[in-house]
């Protein structure tokens, strides 16, 4: 590992934060926090953290001495100065006298002595900061450090490989003890240069923020060194299918396994990420993966974020999905099972009863496949997925020099069950769309643009297509949903954006069928090619997207919604215009058929007949027409309706939502057209 550190970028960052009040010392503070947390192999996900004792300006003007630690919810890749806040340190240096100190005291100590009340909680870990007299010190839980850590001699073998340099802190749950003992252990060897906390990670430490900088990269560094000695062959791999499913076909089946019914055909359902690659494949398709993988995380840290152990699956074979969702089923149950025992094995012993988590794993191994990540957001199925890449690089190292091991089941419900550790998840109630993924055709145009920013709103995951994948990024950006190009008139197209949004976000609940194109002219006149484009994509293409939409929710298994974009000439024709009316007639024909077919499964369908749009199907220069044809203005031609209102693409996306929100809702219209008597349905 090489040291990133730069002169040149350390001024920048005295001067850059010095126009905004944050003294030198803050400032190179926050420059090598993040060089720190801009590298996986140290930090991941708001681990890890930092901290400088400096001097800062109170309300009166006075000099107080200080601690800036890291304060939680910050993450040291992209940390500011308000992400350290500053704790006056006397007063933290005093409780090293007392023999206990609760959790629940040392927070509110804490939080007494910041110089700004509405500052971020300081780290649990800030006492172990205050007790070690330096003024810059660093805490990461390096993957190179752990590998040699997470072993049943672990300590013997980072004695050998730091020799005098490094401290040696056994395994003590973070908070007041493990700050006493790090300090009491300190003072027995004062020259040292770090503190190796076994199977947890590493503190080093410096007078300057350069030093325990690069005392963190040294330390790494030998780690690394050691890793590379005498390595053993690890993973001998299992014999597996030589015909494994894809993972499109895999994810929606873990992800209706991992949906929890909440009641009354309502589920809670989770979002998946897919990773694969030689190093995954290699530890999952290992003979000996039941073993390992089922040891315990690599660092306590990680368990309140991807639970003590994955699930573990059975190899997928291509063309019998039957057989492999029947065995998934039985392995959720069991890991289920397992988490119930593990939490009456140690709930007993808790001063203070907890209440048992969720029984959903948030990682899934799956032999020839790779791994899934699960949580309630991409974000959150993205960390997950992240921790169970960095298990695996962990403990594969951990195997080639010996054996991997990791602390004791009862140190690690302590950890998941912490409430300074439980309070980093908290977060207020979701919203009604939370978890659900939509995918949106036509995605780039004004209609299916509204339309995602409407379901965004709403607290789903959108996933938006469009011939034009520019288009639907474009639609999409900012919401955290993600761009797939499709061309819904070509069913090898639909089903190839289907399987990556199943790669992406695990499955589909809601789709709305969007993308259509006007074909005009008079029926008996029309050239039979035209009448054809139309058909294909004014139905032929909706009837393709439901199709690989509901192939998704049956493995899923959790029901779900079609949403189709009729249009009013489905039941109010125009003149000239039956190219374009008659297969959306047709399609409202399909709604229909979709409701009556698959309602039993949960599934629903429904209909928007929209009309007078300002979209890829009405433009401007089409407006313009319309109107010099009826001798009207343009806005009186867009307000010719019962509430002399124009219709917007957001009132059509308003709808969209309205009827995927409709639980008890299938096979309706909804109207959206400003009031046309004649289009009106009930």
């Amino acid at each position: 590992m090489d040291s990133l550190w730069s002169d040149t970028d350390a001024e920048t960052f005295i001067a850059r934060y010095a126009d905004k009040g944050a003294n030198a010392d803050v400032a190179l503070r926050v420059y090598t926090s993040r060089l720190l947390g801009g590298d996986p192999r140290l930090v991941l996900h708001g681990g890890g953290n930092t901290s400088v004792k400096t001097t800062q300006h109170d309300l009166l003007g006075d000099d107080v001495s200080v601690l800036c630690v890291k304060g939680s919810g910050w993450d040291l890749g992209d940390i500011e100065p308000a992400g350290l806040p500053a704790v006056r340190l006397d007063p933290l240096l005093r409780l090293e006298a007392l023999e206990k100190l609760s959790d629940e005291d040392m927070v509110n100590v804490q939080r007494g002595n910041l110089l700004d009340s509405t500052a971020p909680n300081p780290s649990v870990e800030t006492l172990l900061h205050a007790f070690l007299p330096h003024k810059f010190i660093d805490h990461t839980h390096s993957t190179a450090i752990l590998s040699i850590s997470d072993q049943p001699d672990g300590e013997a073998i980072c004695a050998d490989v730091f020799g005098g340099t490094m401290g040696s802190v056994p395994y003590i749950m973070p908070g007041f003890a493990l700050a006493k003992s790090a300090a009491q252990i300190y003072r027995q060897s004062p020259d040292v240069g770090g503190l190796i906390l076994h199977k947890h990670g590493i503190f080093t430490f410096g007078d300057s923020a350069r030093e325990a900088y690069e005392r963190m990269i040294d330390a790494v560094t030998l780690a690394e060194h050691r890793l590379q000695e005498g390595r053993n062959s690890v993973f001998v791999a299992a014999s597996l299918p030589d015909n494994i499913a894809t993972a499109a076909d895999v994810a929606p089946i873990l992800r209706g396994l991992a949906a929890a019914s909440v009641g009354d055909d309502r589920w809670q359902r989770m979002v998946l990420d897919f990773r694969t690659g030689p190093a995954i494949l290699n530890y999952v398709n290992g003979a000996e993966v039941g073993r390992y993988s089922q040891i315990g995380v690599v660092t306590p840290d990680h368990n309140i974020r991807i639970k003590n152990t994955p699930v573990l699956l059975p190899a997928p074979q291509t063309g019998d999905l039957g057989a492999f969702r029947v065995a998934a089923q039985a392995t959720f149950d069991a890991f289920a099972d397992a988490y119930r025992v593990y939490f009456e094995r140690h709930n007993p012993r808790q001063e203070t009863p907890k209440t048992m988590l969720d029984l959903v794993p948030r990682v899934a191994l799956v032999p020839g496949l790779g791994l899934f990540g699960m949580g309630d957001s991409p974000k959150s199925a993205g960390v997950a997925a992240d921790l169970a890449e960095n298990t695996v690089e962990t403990i594969t190292d951990a195997e080639a020099i010996g054996t991997y091991d990791c602390v004791s089941e009862a140190d690690m419900f302590d950890i998941e069950y912490w409430s300074l550790e439980q309070a980093k998840l908290g977060k207020g109630a979701e919203k009604p769309l939370a978890r659900q993924v939509v995918a949106i055709t036509g995605a780039g145009g004004a209609i299916g643009t509204a339309t995602a920013k409407a379901f965004a709103a709403e607290g789903a995951v959108v996933a938006a297509l469009d011939i034009d994948q520019e288009a639907a990024a474009v639609a999409v950006s900012g919401l955290g949903g993600a761009a797939f190009a499709c061309d819904v008139t070509d069913s090898a197209s639909v089903e190839a954006a289907f399987a990556r949004i199943c790669e992406r976000f695990g499955g589909v609940d809601v789709v709305v069928s969007n993308a259509g194109a006007a074909w005009s002219g008079r029926i008996a006149d029309v050239d039979n090619d035209i009448l054809r484009q139309s058909f294909e994509l004014n139905f032929f293409a909706h009837q393709s997207v439901a199709q690989a939409a509901v192939r998704i929710m049956r493995a899923q298994g959790t029901g779900g919604a079609l949403v189709f974009n009729t249009s009013k000439q489905a039941v109010n024709p125009g003149p000239d215009f039956g190219p374009y009316g008659l297969p959306k007639a047709a399609t409202l024909s399909l709604v229909r058929q979709y409701a009556l077919d698959h309602g039993a499964e949960g599934i629903r369908a429904n209909a928007v007949n929209a009309d007078r749009i300002r979209s890829g199907l009405l433009d401007d220069d089409m407006i313009a027409a319309r109107a010099e044809a009826r001798g009207v203005s343009e806005k009186d031609y867009m307000s010719g309706n019962l509430l002399h209102q124009e219709v917007r693409a957001e009132d059509v996306a308003d709808a969209f939502v309205f009827l995927a929100k409709a639980p008890r809702t299938t096979a309706a219209v909804l109207t959206v057209d400003g009031g046309n008597i004649a289009a009106a349905l009930r």
